[in-house]
C-alpha cells in the first residue's frame, strides 16, 4: 500500500514446532494510533520483535516506507524510524534524564567530544515536542514510573521516530498518569508518528485507538476501525468466546464486623484512616500515586505497623506489629508486583504454593514427605486451575494470569479470613483476569473479607460493593458501587479536593 509507513505480509515464524504466528498481515500509516490486541501467548512479543528485527520471519515480506526488507537487522529497523518502548523502558537508571533522552543521537554521530550543551538542548526539544516538563537534571532512578515513561518517549523522537511501539504502556500506571499518556500520544500522533500500542486494557484499545487489530493463537482474527468495536466485541475475538460477567452480589453474613479500623495513622504515609469490613464482603481501595493505598495495605498486613489507632477482628483489638502477627491473625496479602513480591521465580510451582504451610505438612520428628508436598500443591492447583503441565517447573514458566494464581494459592493454604489484594489482575490477560474475578467473587462468598487495593475503575466497579476513595494520606470518601458508574469514579479519581462522606457500613437486616 503506497501511504502506508509498515507493511507486513503473510508473516509467519515457528519456534521448535510451535506456531507462533500464521500468515499474519498488518498495515500501519503515518500518524495512525493502530492497537495490537491478544491474549498473553496470543503472538504479541513475536510480532514485535520481528518488527524490530531483533528475530526474523520464516515467511513473508517486511515493507518500510517503501522498501522491502528481505532480511531486516535492528539497525535496519532504528534507521528507518522504528522505536520499541518495552516494558521496562530500557532506560540507564544512573544517568540523568537528558543524557538518557539525547546520549544515544550524541553517540552515533562518531564524535570524539560529547556536546554536553547539545544533549541537553535536544533533550529539552524533545519534551517540548510532547508537551511535559521534567528535571534535565536528575537521575532516572530517582524519577516516577510514568516520567520514565515520558523519557522513553522523547529518546524516540531524538531518534528521529515515524513509528514508536509501546508494549504495554500503562501496566505499571495510576488513571491520572494513564490520561496524561494518552495526551502525549496525541501530540506525537500531530507530529506525524504513528504509534502501535500493546495492550490488553480494552477500555484503554477503545480510547485511543484508531485501528485495531486482534491475534490469537497466532492468527488475526480481526483488523477493523476502532470505532467498529466495543468491549464485548474484544473480548469475543481476544477469547473466541463470549463472557457476561455478573457483578458481585455481596448478601450480608453477619451484624459482626470482621474487620475494624479506627483513626489509623502513619505519620508521612496516611491519616486517622476508618472503615469496617464484613464477613463476605469486597472492599475496594483506590487512590493515585502517593494517596497511600498502598501503605494502608502494608499497614494492615505488619510490614509498614502503624503508629496510631486501633484494628479490630471480631470485636477483638489486636496488635499488628509485623507479618508474623497479621498472619496469626488470618491475614494473607497478595502483593501487586508478584514477581518481586510474591514468588520465587526459580523454585518449581509446587515449593511457591506450600511454602506458607510447610510446617503444617511435617510428620513426626519434623521430616517433609515429598508425596505429601506434592498432593497438598495438587489440591490447589485443581482448586485455582493453574495451567502447568508440571508441577515441578518453575514458577516463572508459567503466565501472568497463572503466576498470580499460584500467589493466592500460597494464601488460600494457610485459610485466612481476611485477604488482601493489591492490584490483582495487573499484567494479565482478560480471560484470565475473568477467571481470576470469578476465584475472588467465590472466596467472599466462602466468608472471606476482601480488601481489594486498584485503581482499575472497572474491576472495582465489578467486584466491590462499597469503595474507598484515599487521597494525599486521608480517606476522601467511601462510596456505594449502587450510586457509582465509571464515568464518576473517574472524575472522583482523578479531582484534587476532598469530596464526599462516608457512608454506613453495610448492615444484617
Amino acid at each position: 500500500m503506497a501511504d502506508a509507513f509498515l507493511s507486513l505480509s503473510h508473516i509467519s515464524k515457528s519456534y521448535a514446532g510451535v506456531q507462533a504466528l500464521d500468515d499474519v498481515s498488518l498495515i500501519v500509516k503515518p500518524a495512525e494510533i493502530h492497537c495490537l490486541v491478544g491474549e498473553n501467548g496470543s503472538g504479541k512479543s513475536t510480532l514485535i520483535k520481528i518488527i524490530a528485527g531483533v528475530v526474523s520471519p520464516d515467511e513473508g515480506q517486511i515493507v518500510i516506507n517503501g522498501k522491502p526488507f528481505p532480511r531486516l537487522a535492528p539497525m535496519d529497523a532504528i534507521r528507518e524510524g522504528i522505536q520499541v518502548i518495552y516494558q521496562d523502558f530500557s532506560l540507564f537508571p544512573n544517568l540523568t534524564v537528558a543524557e538518557n533522552i539525547a546520549l544515544n543521537y550524541e553517540l552515533s554521530r562518531n564524535t570524539r567530544i560529547v556536546r554536553w550543551g547539545e544533549v541537553r538542548r535536544l533533550a529539552q526539544a524533545a519534551l517540548d515536542k510532547i508537551g511535559v516538563r521534567l528535571p534535565l537534571d536528575a537521575e532516572v532512578e530517582s524519577i516516577p514510573v510514568a516520567d520514565k515513561q515520558l523519557v522513553a518517549i522523547a529518546r524516540a523522537l531524538v531518534q528521529n521516530a515515524r513509528l514508536i511501539i509501546m508494549d504495554e504502556a500503562t501496566t505499571a500506571l495510576t488513571e491520572k498518569e494513564i490520561r496524561a499518556l494518552f495526551g502525549v500520544i496525541r501530540n506525537v500522533q500531530r507530529d506525524g508518528v504513528a504509534v502501535l500500542f500493546v495492550s490488553h486494557k480494552l477500555n484503554e484499545v477503545l480510547e485511543i485507538a484508531d485501528k485495531a487489530m486482534i491475534i490469537r493463537n497466532g492468527k488475526v482474527v480481526v483488523d477493523a476501525d476502532a470505532a467498529a468495536l466495543d468491549r464485548n466485541k474484544l473480548v469475543y475475538y481476544m477469547t473466541g468466546r463470549r463472557i457476561d460477567e455478573a457483578d458481585y452480589d455481596y448478601v450480608p453474613q453477619s451484624k459482626q464486623p470482621l474487620l475494624e479500623v479506627s483513626h489509623l495513622s502513619s505519620p508521612g504515609n496516611f491519616e486517622d484512616i476508618s472503615f469496617s469490613l464484613y464477613p463476605g464482603e469486597i472492599v475496594g481501595v483506590t487512590g493515585l500515586l502517593g494517596s497511600g493505598r498502598t501503605e494502608l495495605a502494608l499497614s494492615l498486613f505488619g510490614v509498614l505497623p502503624a503508629m496510631r489507632g486501633e484494628v479490630r477482628i471480631d470485636g477483638q483489638l489486636v496488635r499488628i506489629r509485623d507479618i508474623q502477627s497479621a498472619i496469626r491473625h488470618g491475614i494473607g496479602y497478595v502483593p501487586e508486583d508478584r514477581l518481586t513480591e510474591g514468588l520465587f521465580l526459580d523454585q518449581s510451582i509446587n515449593r511457591n504454593i506450600v511454602i506458607r504451610t510447610i510446617d503444617t505438612l511435617r510428620q513426626a520428628g519434623g521430616l517433609l514427605s515429598p508425596a505429601r508436598l506434592e498432593a497438598h500443591a495438587r489440591e490447589w492447583i485443581n482448586n485455582l486451575s493453574i495451567k502447568t503441565s508440571n508441577p515441578e517447573l518453575p514458577v516463572k514458566s508459567l503466565s501472568g494470569g497463572n503466576q498470580q494464581r499460584v500467589v493466592l494459592a500460597k494464601w488460600l493454604a494457610s485459610k485466612p479470613r481476611i485477604l488482601i489484594l493489591n492490584g490483582p489482575t495487573v499484567g494479565v490477560d482478560v480471560g484470565s483476569k475473568t477467571e481470576l474475578h470469578e476465584i475472588i467473587k467465590s472466596l467472599a462468598g466462602e466468608g472471606i473479607g476482601i480488601l481489594v487495593i486498584s485503581d482499575d475503575i472497572p474491576e472495582l466497579l465489578h467486584l466491590c460493593n462499597r469503595i474507598l476513595l484515599m487521597r494525599r494520606g486521608r480517606l476522601a470518601g467511601m462510596f456505594e458501587r449502587a450510586v457509582l458508574d465509571e464515568n464518576k469514579l473517574t472524575t472522583l479519581l482523578t479531582e484534587s479536593t476532598t469530596i464526599g462522606s462516608a457512608v454506613p457500613s453495610p448492615q444484617v437486616q
